[in-house]
């Protein structure tokens, strides 16, 4: 088959290497600084509700299960949407997503008010409303971790993620004040009512941002066809695994703290400075005031520590702070352990985030992310529940006791077995690979791509190894299938076969080739000793009449 021109790229230009690396250099980019403060406002509106939620369910009932639920009400459905929303945010116009998930956002906001002004709201009302505002969430989150990587260059995407991290952990510093003095002197309605109109204006605010959509030429990806390489992508990629295991082992444990804090707070003893719901608020700002402060510190300890050492020391102080927390004989004690948490929380969660960016070229980053929030949201939904109801048998300082130490546990444990050995990967996108033209229609069905290797026959266990990076690779981008055949009777003769779905899904494989990829091609090469170049054949699956 004859060769054409490369398809036109559908990956957004890289912004130009910068020079300034600080912490807040971010910020200098426009477009980011107005989404920026977007996202902060939003994260505000999502602890307000969050707070008065909470609180409005202790004083509809006491027993930790119900109150724990809300928080797994909040997070069940990111764990559950997460991946179809990243599909979604990978094959549609990233900027109309973004605005239409935060008006859903605005309009469960919107209901919330109106049942508690009504006065109707009941314990399985709020729950089932705190639920479709997850969902809200669910769909929120991916396409804004996609655009990210799009607004500033790489070399400054950690500051900006520990930026955002900064916006998440201000708003749980401003978001539980307001709600708190929103509850203490007009009511818990009124938080709802602030919730819905910040959450419409946010809408807004996005609908500024302007954002040039370059539709694939190939058309877009089909919903199902395309979370399927979302996953495919994910479970071929090593680092990815390790992430997602580590994030997941991090927030089952450590949202045993949050779940449980409005009870902590209501058994904390009281002073005069601070009591009732100002307990729970100065509790929840405390860990945030904390995170923002690692949170500029980020670059240093990044330079300071490794990957794996940084996430391990600071589940180490998070369960550290857990304890305490759960000891602690006044609100001041528990509040500087609180300061603590959020160190360790910001730290591990900016170093994991910053990893799985790293991982993922652009064309399947929501998808991506939407695991990666699927992990975090996962871990977190099963351990309020899990910790609510370890409470509700035992004690809460005993649920948390236990939390603590075996978050700890798991994580050692997790690093020990659970390892990542793979290179650090270019994936900045390449068109060196040309896409071929059909000759003639090639029909529905799969695509079987064979390429013949001739090799020395004594290095054929070198060859095989490279070969499973080459499957990896493959399916990677989106391949149904991959074998490695030998040819009977001809040594040092294997054939590498590839099944892609369709024709269009195997041209849909050339747009996604990385810098990576044209090195891995190059080393397999250096093995083929025959005369001409490694024989390539397509052929289509007719379908049988």
């Amino acid at each position: 088959m004859p060769e054409q021109p490369p398809l036109p790229s559908t990956q957004a230009p890289s912004p130009p290497v910068p020079s300034d690396l600080t912490a807040l250099a971010p910020l200098k980019v426009m477009a980011f600084r107005m989404l920026w403060g977007t996202w902060l406002v939003a994260n505000t509106c999502m602890w307000m509700s969050d707070v008065a939620a909470a609180w409005m369910m202790t004083s509809m009932t006491t027993t930790p299960i119900w109150v724990a639920l809300v928080q797994t009400s909040a997070t069940l459905p990111v764990f559950l949407l997460g991946l179809p929303s990243g599909a979604l945010a990978d094959i549609l116009d990233r900027r109309r997503y973004f605005i239409a998930t935060q008006f859903w956002i605005a309009g469960v906001a919107t209901l919330l008010c109106i049942a508690v002004i009504s006065g109707v709201l009941t314990p399985p009302l709020l729950l089932g409303l705190t639920f479709a505002n997850g969902i809200g969430l669910a769909m929120r989150w991916p396409v804004f971790a996609a655009i990210v990587p799009e607004l500033v260059p790489r070399a400054q995407l950690p500051a900006a993620l520990a930026l955002n991290g900064i916006a998440m952990n201000a708003s749980r510093i401003v978001g539980p004040l307001v709600a708190g003095a929103l509850i203490a002197s007009l009511g818990t309605q009124y938080v709802f009512v602030l919730n819905a109109l910040l959450s419409v204006i946010s809408g807004f605010v996005i609908m500024r941002w302007r954002r040039t959509h370059t539709p694939n030429p190939l058309g877009r990806e089909r919903l199902v066809g395309a979370m399927r390489v979302g996953m495919q992508y994910v479970w071929q990629s090593s680092r990815m695994r390790v992430v997602l295991v580590q994030v997941a082992m991090f927030f089952l444990h450590s949202t045993a703290l949050l779940a449980l804090l409005p009870l902590v707070a209501r058994g904390l003893h009281a002073d005069k400075w601070v009591s009732g719901a100002g307990t729970f608020t100065l509790l929840l700002a405390s860990m945030g005031a904390g995170a923002i402060c690692a949170a500029l510190g980020m670059p240093r300890l990044r330079q300071w520590l490794p990957r794996n050492a940084l996430v391990l020391r600071a589940t180490l102080l998070q369960s550290a702070a857990t304890l305490v927390v759960a000891v602690a004989p006044n609100v001041w004690v528990a509040a500087l352990a609180m300061a603590v948490n959020g160190v360790a929380w910001i730290t591990c969660a900016n170093v994991l985030s910053v990893s799985a960016q790293l991982s993922l070229p652009d064309w399947v980053r929501a998808r991506g992310m939407s695991m990666y929030q699927m992990a975090i949201m996962g871990g977190s939904a099963g351990g309020a529940a899990l910790w609510g109801q370890t409470a509700t048998v035992t004690t809460v300082p005993t649920a948390l006791f236990v939390a603590a130490l075996s978050g700890s546990v798991c994580m050692y444990l997790a690093q020990r077995w659970i390892t990542d050995n793979s290179l650090e990967e270019d994936l900045s996108p390449s068109r060196e690979f040309k896409p071929p033209v059909a000759e003639e229609p090639p029909g529905k069905g799969h695509v079987v791509v064979t390429i013949e290797y001739v090799i020395d026959p004594l290095r054929a266990d070198d060859f095989k190894t490279l070969m499973l990076e080459s499957r990896r690779s493959r399916l990677r981008q989106g391949a149904l299938g991959w074998e490695l055949l030998r040819v009977m009777g001809k040594p040092g003769h294997y054939q590498e076969q590839i099944i892609d779905d369709s024709w269009t899904e195997h041209l849909r494989r050339f747009d996604r080739v990385t810098a990576s990829d044209v090195s891995l091609r190059e080393r397999k090469l250096a093995f083929h000793v025959g005369a001409e170049p490694p024989v390539i054949t397509r052929c289509v699956i007719d379908a049988l009449t």
